[in-house]
Protein backbone atom coordinates (compact mmCIF):
# COMPACT_ATOMS: atom_id res chain seq x y z
CA UNK A 1 0.00 0.00 0.00
CA UNK A 2 1.25 3.44 -0.80
CA UNK A 3 2.90 5.64 1.84
CA UNK A 4 2.48 9.40 1.62
CA UNK A 5 5.39 11.39 2.74
CA UNK A 6 4.30 15.20 3.84
CA UNK A 7 5.53 18.42 3.34
CA UNK A 8 7.58 19.72 6.55
CA UNK A 9 6.79 23.15 7.92
CA UNK A 10 10.48 25.35 7.70
CA UNK A 11 9.73 28.36 8.32
CA UNK A 12 7.16 29.38 11.41
CA UNK A 13 5.98 31.54 9.11
CA UNK A 14 5.78 30.26 5.52
CA UNK A 15 2.50 27.81 4.79
CA UNK A 16 4.15 27.06 1.25
CA UNK A 17 7.94 26.10 0.38
CA UNK A 18 9.66 25.82 -2.59
CA UNK A 19 11.11 22.66 -4.22
CA UNK A 20 14.01 23.44 -5.60
CA UNK A 21 16.11 19.76 -6.23
CA UNK A 22 14.54 15.81 -6.85
CA UNK A 23 16.94 13.52 -5.83
CA UNK A 24 15.80 10.73 -7.42
CA UNK A 25 13.20 9.72 -10.31
CA UNK A 26 10.25 7.48 -9.91
CA UNK A 27 10.79 3.94 -9.23
CA UNK A 28 13.76 4.02 -7.85
CA UNK A 29 14.92 1.67 -4.72
CA UNK A 30 15.54 3.74 -1.47
CA UNK A 31 16.40 3.25 2.11
CA UNK A 32 16.47 4.93 5.31
CA UNK A 33 18.16 8.14 5.47
CA UNK A 34 18.51 9.07 1.52
CA UNK A 35 18.25 11.70 0.23
CA UNK A 36 14.54 13.03 -1.82
CA UNK A 37 14.01 16.28 -2.38
CA UNK A 38 15.39 19.81 -1.14
CA UNK A 39 12.86 22.75 -0.15
CA UNK A 40 13.77 26.01 0.66
CA UNK A 41 11.86 29.63 1.87
CA UNK A 42 13.45 32.72 1.58
CA UNK A 43 15.10 32.44 4.72
CA UNK A 44 15.95 28.90 5.54
CA UNK A 45 16.62 24.87 3.42
CA UNK A 46 15.81 21.67 4.22
CA UNK A 47 16.16 18.06 3.10
CA UNK A 48 13.75 15.69 2.94
CA UNK A 49 15.44 12.13 3.50
CA UNK A 50 13.55 8.71 3.01
CA UNK A 51 12.60 7.25 6.28
CA UNK A 52 11.89 3.89 5.53
CA UNK A 53 12.84 1.57 2.26
CA UNK A 54 9.96 1.83 -0.18
CA UNK A 55 10.20 3.01 -3.84
CA UNK A 56 9.69 6.41 -5.17
CA UNK A 57 6.43 6.14 -6.73
CA UNK A 58 6.41 9.76 -7.38
CA UNK A 59 6.53 13.75 -6.36
CA UNK A 60 3.80 16.06 -6.31
CA UNK A 61 6.09 19.04 -7.66
CA UNK A 62 8.67 19.79 -9.70
CA UNK A 63 11.83 21.67 -9.09
CA UNK A 64 10.72 25.50 -8.95
CA UNK A 65 7.35 24.92 -7.94
CA UNK A 66 5.94 25.69 -4.15
CA UNK A 67 4.10 22.99 -2.50
CA UNK A 68 1.33 23.66 0.68
CA UNK A 69 3.08 22.86 4.03
CA UNK A 70 1.53 19.50 5.25
CA UNK A 71 0.55 18.44 1.93
CA UNK A 72 1.70 15.37 0.49
CA UNK A 73 5.62 15.86 -1.24
CA UNK A 74 5.68 12.08 -2.82
CA UNK A 75 4.54 8.95 -2.44
CA UNK A 76 6.40 5.41 -1.61
CA UNK A 77 5.34 1.90 -2.65
CA UNK A 78 6.40 -1.44 -2.06
CA UNK A 79 6.75 -1.83 -5.68
CA UNK A 80 8.06 0.12 -8.20
CA UNK A 81 4.42 -0.55 -10.08
CA UNK A 82 2.33 0.36 -7.62
CA UNK A 83 -0.26 3.23 -8.80
CA UNK A 84 -0.56 6.29 -5.85
CA UNK A 85 -3.89 7.60 -5.01
CA UNK A 86 -4.96 10.81 -8.06
CA UNK A 87 -6.40 12.71 -5.05
CA UNK A 88 -3.25 13.46 -3.10
CA UNK A 89 -2.42 16.40 -4.09
CA UNK A 90 -4.22 19.02 -0.89
CA UNK A 91 -2.61 18.61 2.59
CA UNK A 92 -3.84 15.81 4.71
CA UNK A 93 -7.16 15.25 5.45
CA UNK A 94 -8.55 13.83 8.75
CA UNK A 95 -11.91 11.86 9.37
CA UNK A 96 -13.86 14.61 9.08
CA UNK A 97 -12.26 15.78 5.82
CA UNK A 98 -10.87 19.04 7.34
CA UNK A 99 -7.51 19.73 6.72
CA UNK A 100 -4.75 18.45 9.30
CA UNK A 101 -3.30 20.98 11.69
CA UNK A 102 -0.57 23.08 10.85
CA UNK A 103 2.57 21.87 12.32
CA UNK A 104 5.09 23.58 14.23
CA UNK A 105 8.75 23.20 12.60
CA UNK A 106 9.64 20.13 15.48
CA UNK A 107 6.36 18.56 15.37
CA UNK A 108 6.38 18.64 11.74
CA UNK A 109 9.76 16.44 11.79
CA UNK A 110 8.26 14.60 13.84
CA UNK A 111 5.90 13.14 12.23
CA UNK A 112 7.72 13.08 9.37
CA UNK A 113 10.20 10.61 11.76
CA UNK A 114 7.08 8.45 12.69
CA UNK A 115 5.64 8.59 9.26
CA UNK A 116 2.52 10.05 10.46
CA UNK A 117 -0.02 12.26 8.82
CA UNK A 118 -0.65 15.64 10.68
CA UNK A 119 -4.57 15.12 10.56
CA UNK A 120 -4.28 11.86 12.24
CA UNK A 121 -3.17 13.65 15.25
CA UNK A 122 -5.77 15.31 17.59
CA UNK A 123 -4.70 18.68 18.07
CA UNK A 124 -6.23 21.58 20.89
CA UNK A 125 -5.17 24.50 19.11
CA UNK A 126 -4.17 26.13 15.74
CA UNK A 127 -0.96 24.52 15.66
CA UNK A 128 -0.34 20.70 16.10
CA UNK A 129 2.95 20.79 18.67
CA UNK A 130 5.69 18.10 19.02
CA UNK A 131 3.72 16.90 22.53
CA UNK A 132 0.83 16.35 20.89
CA UNK A 133 2.96 14.36 18.72
CA UNK A 134 4.38 12.36 20.99
CA UNK A 135 0.98 11.58 23.14
CA UNK A 136 -0.20 10.33 20.27
CA UNK A 137 2.68 8.10 19.10
CA UNK A 138 3.10 6.94 22.78
CA UNK A 139 -0.45 6.01 22.43
CA UNK A 140 -0.05 3.18 19.51
CA UNK A 141 1.75 0.03 18.76
CA UNK A 142 5.17 0.99 17.64
CA UNK A 143 5.84 0.43 13.75
CA UNK A 144 9.43 -1.47 12.71
CA UNK A 145 10.74 1.82 11.60
CA UNK A 146 10.12 4.13 14.52
CA UNK A 147 12.66 2.01 16.72
CA UNK A 148 15.71 3.93 14.91
CA UNK A 149 16.30 7.30 14.80
CA UNK A 150 15.96 9.23 11.30
CA UNK A 151 18.89 8.71 9.08
CA UNK A 152 20.74 5.69 11.54
CA UNK A 153 18.73 2.75 10.21
CA UNK A 154 21.67 1.64 8.52
CA UNK A 155 23.89 1.26 11.57
CA UNK A 156 25.12 -1.82 13.10
CA UNK A 157 22.96 -2.49 16.17
CA UNK A 158 24.63 -2.37 19.63
CA UNK A 159 26.13 -6.16 20.19
CA UNK A 160 25.21 -6.14 24.08
CA UNK A 161 21.92 -6.31 25.24
CA UNK A 162 20.10 -3.39 26.40
CA UNK A 163 16.85 -1.98 25.52
CA UNK A 164 16.21 1.60 23.16
CA UNK A 165 14.47 3.94 24.78
CA UNK A 166 12.81 7.26 23.03
CA UNK A 167 14.80 10.54 22.91
CA UNK A 168 13.75 13.25 24.93
CA UNK A 169 13.07 16.50 22.76
CA UNK A 170 16.15 18.11 24.04
CA UNK A 171 18.10 14.71 23.26
CA UNK A 172 16.54 14.83 19.48
CA UNK A 173 17.87 18.65 19.00
CA UNK A 174 21.80 17.47 19.67
CA UNK A 175 21.24 14.28 17.39
CA UNK A 176 19.99 17.06 14.90
CA UNK A 177 22.73 19.47 15.50
CA UNK A 178 25.62 16.04 14.88
CA UNK A 179 23.80 14.75 12.24
CA UNK A 180 24.45 18.34 10.54
CA UNK A 181 28.08 17.34 10.12
CA UNK A 182 27.59 14.79 7.70
CA UNK A 183 26.52 18.05 4.95
CA UNK A 184 29.16 20.05 6.60
CA UNK A 185 32.90 20.33 6.31
CA UNK A 186 34.50 21.73 9.75
CA UNK A 187 37.23 22.88 10.39
CA UNK A 188 38.68 24.54 12.94
CA UNK A 189 41.03 27.09 14.41
CA UNK A 190 41.46 29.72 17.62
CA UNK A 191 43.33 32.96 18.55
CA UNK A 192 44.38 33.89 21.62
CA UNK A 193 43.54 37.19 23.17
CA UNK A 194 43.72 39.92 25.96
CA UNK A 195 39.73 39.70 27.54
CA UNK A 196 40.52 42.99 29.19
CA UNK A 197 39.46 45.45 27.07
CA UNK A 198 36.03 43.05 26.82
CA UNK A 199 35.91 42.81 30.49
CA UNK A 200 36.19 46.50 31.10
CA UNK A 201 33.68 47.46 28.18
CA UNK A 202 31.09 45.11 30.19
CA UNK A 203 31.72 46.22 33.52
CA UNK A 204 31.17 49.97 32.57
CA UNK A 205 27.68 48.87 30.49
CA UNK A 206 26.70 46.85 33.39
CA UNK A 207 27.47 50.00 35.97
CA UNK A 208 25.37 52.31 33.48
CA UNK A 209 22.46 50.29 32.79
CA UNK A 210 22.01 49.12 36.75
CA UNK A 211 22.35 45.29 35.48
CA UNK A 212 22.24 42.62 38.57
CA UNK A 213 24.42 40.38 35.91
CA UNK A 214 27.73 40.45 34.09
CA UNK A 215 26.22 40.92 30.07
CA UNK A 216 29.71 40.04 28.77
CA UNK A 217 28.86 37.26 27.10
CA UNK A 218 25.58 39.15 25.76
CA UNK A 219 27.85 41.54 24.39
CA UNK A 220 29.94 39.71 22.96
CA UNK A 221 27.64 37.21 21.02
CA UNK A 222 25.77 40.94 19.74
CA UNK A 223 29.54 42.12 18.30
CA UNK A 224 29.82 38.29 16.57
CA UNK A 225 25.74 39.68 15.22
CA UNK A 226 26.95 42.86 13.87
CA UNK A 227 30.53 41.70 12.29
CA UNK A 228 27.79 39.15 10.25
CA UNK A 229 25.68 41.81 9.41
CA UNK A 230 28.54 43.13 7.57
CA UNK A 231 30.21 40.20 6.07
CA UNK A 232 27.33 38.45 4.91
CA UNK A 233 29.40 35.31 4.05
CA UNK A 234 29.93 33.94 7.32
CA UNK A 235 25.71 34.33 7.53
CA UNK A 236 25.37 31.67 5.39
CA UNK A 237 25.56 28.11 3.98
CA UNK A 238 25.47 26.15 0.95
CA UNK A 239 22.61 24.82 -0.43
CA UNK A 240 22.69 22.20 -3.48
CA UNK A 241 25.79 23.83 -5.54
CA UNK A 242 25.23 27.48 -4.63
CA UNK A 243 25.80 30.36 -1.33
CA UNK A 244 22.49 30.93 0.19
CA UNK A 245 23.09 34.05 1.93
CA UNK A 246 20.69 34.55 5.29
CA UNK A 247 18.75 38.15 4.89
CA UNK A 248 18.84 38.57 8.81
CA UNK A 249 21.28 37.43 11.32
CA UNK A 250 19.12 35.32 13.76
CA UNK A 251 22.10 34.07 16.31
CA UNK A 252 22.04 31.11 18.46
CA UNK A 253 23.69 30.90 21.80
CA UNK A 254 23.89 27.85 23.88
CA UNK A 255 22.46 27.42 27.22
CA UNK A 256 22.84 24.58 29.91
CA UNK A 257 19.61 23.93 31.98
CA UNK A 258 19.97 20.73 34.34
CA UNK A 259 20.81 17.57 32.06
CA UNK A 260 19.34 19.81 28.69
CA UNK A 261 21.54 21.74 26.39
CA UNK A 262 19.22 24.09 24.26
CA UNK A 263 20.77 26.84 21.24
CA UNK A 264 18.27 30.00 22.06
CA UNK A 265 18.09 32.49 19.09
CA UNK A 266 17.76 35.80 19.37
CA UNK A 267 16.09 36.77 15.44
CA UNK A 268 17.29 39.76 13.81
CA UNK A 269 19.87 40.38 16.37
CA UNK A 270 21.45 43.06 13.84
CA UNK A 271 18.99 45.15 14.38
CA UNK A 272 18.88 45.38 18.30
CA UNK A 273 20.61 48.40 20.01
CA UNK A 274 22.98 46.61 23.25
CA UNK A 275 20.55 46.35 25.96
CA UNK A 276 17.69 45.54 23.74
CA UNK A 277 19.64 42.43 23.14
CA UNK A 278 20.83 41.59 26.94
CA UNK A 279 17.68 42.31 27.82
CA UNK A 280 15.75 39.66 24.99
CA UNK A 281 18.89 37.34 25.57
CA UNK A 282 18.36 37.01 29.40
CA UNK A 283 14.43 36.60 28.74
CA UNK A 284 15.33 33.44 25.93
CA UNK A 285 18.19 31.80 28.96
CA UNK A 286 15.37 32.57 32.08
CA UNK A 287 12.72 30.86 29.74
CA UNK A 288 15.35 27.68 29.32
CA UNK A 289 16.02 27.20 33.04
CA UNK A 290 12.28 27.15 33.49
CA UNK A 291 11.53 24.68 30.63
CA UNK A 292 9.34 27.33 29.20
CA UNK A 293 10.87 27.89 25.47
CA UNK A 294 8.74 28.09 22.49
CA UNK A 295 9.72 26.28 18.79
CA UNK A 296 10.81 29.62 17.48
CA UNK A 297 13.06 30.69 20.62
CA UNK A 298 14.96 27.40 19.27
CA UNK A 299 14.77 27.34 16.02
CA UNK A 300 15.79 29.17 12.27
CA UNK A 301 19.57 30.29 13.76
CA UNK A 302 21.98 31.12 11.17
CA UNK A 303 24.91 31.72 13.11
CA UNK A 304 26.11 30.58 16.48
CA UNK A 305 28.40 31.28 19.84
CA UNK A 306 29.00 29.07 22.58
CA UNK A 307 30.69 30.01 25.77
CA UNK A 308 32.22 27.65 28.32
CA UNK A 309 34.21 29.98 30.32
CA UNK A 310 31.77 29.56 33.20
CA UNK A 311 33.25 26.24 34.16
CA UNK A 312 36.78 27.37 33.48
CA UNK A 313 37.32 25.66 30.32
CA UNK A 314 39.88 27.03 28.48
CA UNK A 315 38.93 25.13 25.38
CA UNK A 316 36.30 23.47 23.59
CA UNK A 317 35.81 22.67 20.34
CA UNK A 318 31.50 22.94 19.18
CA UNK A 319 30.03 21.35 16.71
CA UNK A 320 28.46 24.00 13.66
CA UNK A 321 24.56 24.30 14.14
CA UNK A 322 22.29 23.03 11.10
CA UNK A 323 22.43 25.31 8.30
CA UNK A 324 25.29 27.65 9.51
CA UNK A 325 28.48 28.36 8.38
CA UNK A 326 30.31 29.29 11.82
CA UNK A 327 29.79 28.86 15.21
CA UNK A 328 32.33 30.73 17.56
CA UNK A 329 33.85 29.00 20.68
CA UNK A 330 34.51 31.27 23.62
CA UNK A 331 37.11 29.98 26.63
CA UNK A 332 38.23 31.17 30.27
CA UNK A 333 40.98 32.96 30.27
CA UNK A 334 44.73 31.85 31.90
CA UNK A 335 47.48 33.46 32.82
CA UNK A 336 45.52 36.70 31.47
CA UNK A 337 45.15 35.49 28.00
CA UNK A 338 41.63 34.00 26.94
CA UNK A 339 41.17 32.07 23.76
CA UNK A 340 38.53 32.73 21.28
CA UNK A 341 37.72 29.70 18.49
CA UNK A 342 35.57 29.20 15.96
CA UNK A 343 34.22 25.72 13.82
CA UNK A 344 33.51 26.52 10.47
CA UNK A 345 32.18 24.37 7.50
CA UNK A 346 35.44 24.92 5.15
CA UNK A 347 32.84 24.49 2.13
CA UNK A 348 31.69 28.12 2.37
CA UNK A 349 34.63 29.57 4.44
CA UNK A 350 38.27 29.56 4.90
CA UNK A 351 40.90 29.78 7.21
CA UNK A 352 41.80 33.76 6.38
CA UNK A 353 37.69 34.55 6.61
CA UNK A 354 37.81 33.18 9.80
CA UNK A 355 40.80 34.71 11.53
CA UNK A 356 39.65 38.13 10.34
CA UNK A 357 36.50 37.65 11.86
CA UNK A 358 38.08 36.40 15.16
CA UNK A 359 40.32 39.10 15.27
CA UNK A 360 37.57 41.85 15.10
CA UNK A 361 35.55 39.94 17.63
CA UNK A 362 38.48 40.17 20.12
CA UNK A 363 38.25 44.12 20.06
CA UNK A 364 34.98 45.67 21.95
CA UNK A 365 33.12 48.61 19.96
CA UNK A 366 34.55 52.05 20.33
CA UNK A 367 32.96 54.00 23.56
CA UNK A 368 30.29 56.35 22.61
Amino acid sequence: MPVAIYTPRINNNDDFVRVTHLYVDAGSLVRPGDLLADLETDKATFTVEAERDGYLLCFRAEPGQSIAVGSILAWLGETAGETPPADSTGPAAGADGAAGRTPTLKAALLLARYGVAAAEVPSAGDRLTVEEVERYVAGRPARRSETVPAGRARELAPSEPGRRMELSGAEHGMLNTVLWQKEAVPAYLEIAYDPRPWDEYAAEFQQRNRLLMSPLLALLTLSLARIAAGRPAINATIAGAEKYVYDHVNIGFTVQSGPSLYVVVVREAESLEELAFVRKLGDLQRAAMRGALHAADISGATIGFSSMARWAITRHFPVLLPQTALMIAHSAPVNGLATLGATYDHRLLHGADVFQVLQMLAQPPAKE
